[in-house]
């Protein structure tokens, strides 16, 4: 059984979906069964894969700065998160999120899993629409 642990900000590392992440807390640092959380930075231009998180809710809070986000079945709709924001994506949904904005964006990502790369579906064929 898990106890109550204080996780240290481990290396950094890119995701499947091609965003920089800082290793958190997750099933191999604290022992996590059903969430994880981890710090992405997105400098200016920076832009994800598409992809979703197969029966996995998303989580974000944005710390510093702006980043956008192209979400549903053809990316056609778009929303802009600030620093204060919270942004929720719904298991399933697909989605690319970038920063079209000349400065980086700081945020913590919760994933309903025990590590962050679990349960991405990568969406090759909707990226030439982003």
């Amino acid at each position: 059984m898990a106890d109550c642990c204080v996780i240290r900000p481990g290396a950094p590392f890119v995701g499947r979906q091609g965003l920089t992440y800082v290793a958190g807390l997750t099933a191999e640092t604290a022992g996590a069964q059903g969430i994880c959380m981890t710090v992405a930075t997105l400098p200016p231009g920076a832009r994800a894969k598409a992809h979703f998180h197969h029966g996995i809710e998303t989580a974000v809070y944005v710390i510093e700065g702006r980043a956008a986000m192209v979400w549903g079945e053809r990316l056609g709709a778009r929303l802009e998160a600030g620093a204060g924001e919270y942004c929720y994506v719904p298991a399933g949904m697909p989605h690319v999120v970038f920063n079209p904005f000349d400065a980086p964006c700081r945020a913590v990502v919760a994933h309903t899993a025990p590590d962050d790369q679990q349960g991405i579906v990568m969406c090759p064929e909707l990226d030439a629409l982003v």
